[in-house]
């Protein structure tokens, strides 16, 4: 477009100030691109995160094997049926994520998080080694345990295995160290009144199976051993595995089994008895079950003294079967 005779022209002036605005953006454009070649700046990279020798790639490939994002979000991309899990591991620590993944339909109870305590590569990687010190640490493992411990969840029993497990938990130690820039928002609800926005109820605690005295219980009511046996599985978080009646979870279930005949996996057979029962819980690798993985149990050996072990045997065997 030219200028009329006669009238000021700014097309020059218009078409340079163009010039130089396309020039810059260019120039912002070439440095940014430039800038995505560098190293991270400052942000946690996969491959080095890592959790009990394993790294948070092979995390990834577990996490998409069993299509977890089917029902979790990380870092806003996935579904929202579950929680999302981005800050997850920073929150709740190792130890919890060893009780609850391997049997996830239920909620570790905080014996079965001090159990997991007693592995010094998980207690170094929570940076304490006792459970109250821990709790400390994580309150949302203390909120999750004393609100939901030893309840069902909605989640299935996933069959992970060990390693499988751990590098999981590396992944969600990567998501958590990532710099997600505030995501996921958090709801502000200081001065709202609605009642979804009061805060959860919280219910009473559950009794640490350390802290229990079966002397100042017997004292109060008499109460069988079988009984006894039945809260203390709930409180170790036996229960989580092992189902009173026949059907299978993460381990057999517990209906029927007593007096039973079991195949191990080198071929020979033993019965279920009192002794057998009692080695299974303070050493579980002693003797596998074919169609079970060995290591997935963890020892109750120092956790429970011989009276508590001989209360969840009494208890197994109130479950149905014949005495040897």
């Amino acid at each position: 477009m030219s200028c009329a005779p006669g009238e000021p022209c700014e097309e020059g002036g218009r078409r340079r100030r163009a010039l130089i605005v396309l020039g810059l953006m260019g120039a912002i454009f070439l440095a940014l691109s430039a800038a995505s070649f560098l190293p991270s700046r400052g942000q946690a990279l996969p491959a080095t995160v890592s959790y009990a020798g394993f790294d948070a790639v092979q995390g990834k490939r577990v996490f998409q094997s069993y299509n977890c994002m089917g029902c979790h979000t990380i870092v806003g991309n996935g579904a929202y049926l579950g929680p999302d899990l981005t800050g997850l591991y920073g929150k709740v620590g190792p130890a919890w994520l060893e009780a609850f993944l391997p049997s996830a339909g239920s909620w570790p109870t905080k014996g079965a998080v001090s159990l997991q305590l007693r592995d010094e590569r998980i207690a170094g990687d929570a940076g304490v080694a006792a459970i109250d010190a821990y709790l400390e640490k994580y309150p949302a493992a203390a909120e999750r345990i004393t609100r939901r411990g030893a309840h069902s969840t909605l989640m299935p029993n996933l069959p992970l295995s060990r390693t499988e497990v751990r590098q999981l938990i590396a992944f969600l130690k990567y998501t958590s160290a990532m710099n997600t820039e505030g995501w996921p928002p958090r709801p502000q609800v200081d001065g709202l009144t609605f009642p979804q926005a009061a805060p959860l109820p919280v219910s009473r605690p559950t009794i640490p199976v350390a802290a229990q005295d079966p002397g100042a219980a017997a004292a109060s009511a008499p109460v069988s051993a079988a009984a006894r046996g039945a809260q203390l599985a709930q409180d170790a978080g036996c229960t989580a595995c092992h189902a009173s009646g026949r059907e299978r979870l993460v381990g057999p279930g517990w209906g029927g089994l007593y007096g039973s005949e079991v195949e191990l996996t080198d071929g020979s057979k033993v019965r279920v008895d009192d002794a057998y029962l009692t080695e299974s819980i303070v050493d579980p690798d002693a003797k596998i079950v074919q169609g079970f993985a060995p290591h997935v149990m963890p020892s109750y050996a120092g956790t429970l003294d011989a009276d508590q072990v001989a209360a969840i045997v009494a208890y197994i065997q109130s479950l149905g079967g014949e005495h040897p």
